[in-house]
């Protein structure tokens, strides 16, 4: 099947489970609290959104650079951009594609660059606890996901430093089908890894990744306030966000699509909103913070030919 076929399927099937959310709630109230939506919110939510990319992004540039490319921006942001789609394929592994766009722009080996895209999931998940921490004594289930995820990526730390265990988990991956045909481009990278995990960069790339989720959780407050609740203090939401992330990921379903919603409705529910408003407003969340990107992205793929390496990438797999 076609990368854009799978991609097509993923967004139908994001449509037919917010229409479940939609028919599960008061459609009447719901139809109101979406025509309370302040426009005059649009220029506050979509620079913060768009300011976290450009986090992203320079810890992009600082991971290539550590590995010895310094490429040109305008093709280089496209390629970056490019990814966004991708990140609704079960955890983010599509957005592999990355490292194929910039062999075919660039001459750039993958086994140099798609380990990189892994350290940046690794980079994502750190930030996510960083800023989690500020607020985690407010709500104990979202100390305990924070805890766990922190577990594990300490353990995954070890891994990465570790020649002998992180052959262990190539070998161990290449027995899985869907993992099996990525496992030939990490077998050889983890001096690369290795060295996106040294000190310097380790730091860096750390706080560019909080940067990234502080922004974003603010959008999200923002959100809120575009629909005028004020029952939220903005550690809340920051925990209340960030937890409904860490499941959507953990459950490694596409974008975290129906796992993320369903907890961030869960969430502010339980702090005091109405079902119905819950539901209208973490639909208008994810618009903002997963949609946005993807549309966003799908316009940079147009640029970057990703559509047309993905087809053939599906027909020599």
């Amino acid at each position: 099947m076609k990368l854009n076929k799978k991609l097509l399927i993923i967004i139908i099937s994001s449509i037919i489970i917010y229409s479940l959310f939609l028919i599960s709630s008061d459609f009447s109230k719901l139809s109101e609290k979406i025509l309370d939506f302040k426009i005059e919110f649009l220029p506050i939510i979509l620079p913060l959104v768009s300011l976290g990319w450009l986090a992203l992004y320079f810890r992009w540039i600082i991971l290539l650079k550590n590995v010895g490319y310094v490429l040109p921006h305008k093709k280089n942001f496209q390629i970056f951009l490019s990814g966004f789609p991708l990140s609704i394929t079960p955890g983010k592994i599509g957005e592999l594609i990355k490292s194929q766009l910039l062999k075919e722009n660039f001459n750039t080996p993958r086994k140099v660059t798609a380990p990189i895209i892994l350290v940046e999931r690794f980079y994502n998940a750190i930030g996510i606890v960083i800023i989690s921490i500020f607020g985690i004594w407010y709500f104990d289930f979202s100390g305990i996901v924070i805890l766990i995820t922190t577990c594990i990526l300490i353990t995954i730390f070890f891994i990465l430093h570790s020649r002998t265990l992180f052959s262990k988990l190539i070998d161990f991956s290449s027995k899985i089908k869907f993992l099996s045909k990525f496992t030939d481009s990490f077998k050889d990278s983890y001096d690369v890894i290795n060295n996106s995990i040294k000190p310097k960069i380790f730091l860096t790339s750390s706080l560019l990744s909080a940067i990234y989720w502080l922004l974003e959780s603010i959008a999200v407050y923002f959100i809120l306030k575009s629909f005028g609740i004020d029952l939220f203090e903005i550690t809340d939401v920051i925990l209340s966000y960030t937890t409904s992330i860490i499941l959507g990921v953990a459950s490694f379903i596409p974008g975290g699509i129906g796992i993320s919603e369903g907890t961030l409705i869960g969430l502010l529910s339980v702090n005091g909103l109405e079902f119905s408003t819950a539901v209208s407003i973490t639909i208008f969340i994810r618009i903002f913070t997963l949609w946005y990107s993807v549309l966003v992205g799908f316009i940079a793929l147009k640029f970057t030919g990703a559509f047309s390496i993905g087809d053939s990438i599906q027909k020599n797999s």
